[in-house]
């Protein structure tokens, strides 16, 4: 079996790892990007994708690259008075901190060096009349020549404007979710701002082993350390939908709006989390959509995993997770049925995990609406100061479906 993944991102590459790890032989990677690059930010992992990469043989160099994330915190600051009350903590939350691209090269250098094809554009691709083959039209940067692979199996890990989930679902289209991200990485490995580092772990006295969320009125922060002395942070901003070129997810930022975002953060957060905001370079703006669930992931031999099958908000720390247990339980069906029964392993693998996360999806969209206040009236003005216990218990990360289950 020849098996033709579209996609070298982190689903991509991860159904790389599963699929040899069922046996393929024959697995191809296309990626439009021409190298591997540093990019992204910080994400955590939960224990079942901790798992799943150690079946992979990648334990070890995960543990080496990431920190424990045993706390999930909650809490609320008051604008003016920069009070701050703890919502809700919960202190066996058993996760790993990783930086995006950490986790994304740990990945790719564990491969076959022949199994990634960069500056590989998918452009179309077509089914046999059976539906038992596919070929695949791909524009190749480097010579702009056009050519056609084929393949016994096609899986779909394009993102969440993926080309092959268009084809079988043309008219749903992203749903932009009413607010964006501003994002960082503060760097402090080279020790040039001990006092402004000092100041915040005095704050926020379990960062390196905490994952913080921090709520407002109508707003809320995460932020927690990554390996290497760094620190990630988001905060999220209700405003009108920005105009966005082509399928950019990242929106243009210039000197006068990061002056203004300084600002607000001045007079939202604790001078030490304004502080770390303001010391970092080169801040961007993630422009957040999510899509309705998918009825189905498979059409024929063609299968869509990760963003592609389905994209999320960030609130329930999803993405990755979602996209590496979709990788891990097709290679597991795979395995299981061998590839005489590819069909039966597709039906299996969607009947698995199309209930998960579908419902993860969901969830994380109402943990986005909550902690933004789109669910009070009126809205983005909820005074979480307030907030009973029932309440505050629905913010921590545990209540997410299926959280604890290995599918």
């Amino acid at each position: 079996m020849k098996v033709v993944v579209v996609g070298g991102s982190m689903a991509g590459l991860a159904c790389a790892h599963a699929l040899f790890s069922a046996g393929c032989k024959q697995v191809i990677v296309l990626e439009k990007a021409r190298t591997l690059k540093s990019a992204g930010a910080g994400l955590a992992l939960d224990s079942q994708t901790c798992q799943a990469l150690a079946e992979w043989q990648l334990h070890q160099q995960l543990m080496d690259s990431t920190l424990p994330l045993t706390i999930d915190q909650n809490q609320a600051t008051e604008s003016k008075s920069k009070a701050t009350r703890v919502l809700a903590r919960d202190e066996n939350f058993n996760c790993r901190a990783a930086h995006w691209s950490d986790l994304h090269k740990l990945l790719y250098d564990k491969l076959p060096r022949d199994t990634v094809h960069w500056g590989h554009e998918v452009v179309s691709f077509r089914q046999s009349g059976d539906g038992l083959g596919v070929t695949v039209e791909v524009k190749m940067a480097q010579t702009d020549q056009t050519i056609e692979i084929d393949g016994d199996l096609l899986v779909a890990a394009d993102g969440s404007m993926s080309l092959i989930r268009k084809h079988f679902v043309p008219h749903q289209h992203r749903r932009y979710l009413g607010y964006c991200a501003w994002r960082g990485v503060f760097d402090y490995s080279k020790n040039d701002s001990p006092e402004m580092v000092a100041s915040i772990k005095k704050v926020y006295p379990d960062l390196g082993k905490c994952l913080y969320f921090d709520l407002a009125k109508g707003s809320h922060s995460v932020f927690y350390e990554l390996h290497g002395k760094r620190i990630n942070w988001l905060w999220y901003v209700n405003q009108p939908e920005p105009h966005m070129q082509m399928n950019s997810l990242t929106a243009k930022v210039d000197k006068i709006a990061i002056e203004k975002m300084h600002e607000e953060a001045s007079e939202t957060w604790v001078p030490e989390l304004s502080a770390l905001i303001k010391a970092t370079p080169e801040p961007f703006i993630n422009v957040l959509y999510d899509r309705e669930p998918l009825k189905q992931f498979v059409w024929g031999h063609v299968v869509l995993v990760g963003d592609a099958a389905h994209p999320t908000s960030p609130h329930g720390v999803r993405s990755t997770n979602m996209s590496i247990m979709d990788a891990s339980v097709l290679g597991q069906s795979i395995a299981k049925w061998g590839f005489d029964k590819i069909s039966t392993a597709l039906a299996e693998y969607e009947s698995i995990r199309l209930p998960v996360t579908s419902q993860q999806v969901l969830y994380s969209r109402h943990l986005g609406l909550l902690k933004q206040g789109f669910l009070f009236d009126p809205p983005h003005s909820f005074p979480w100061f307030e907030a009973d216990a029932d309440l505050c218990e629905q913010l921590l990360q545990r209540n997410m479906p299926f959280f604890k289950s290995h599918s």
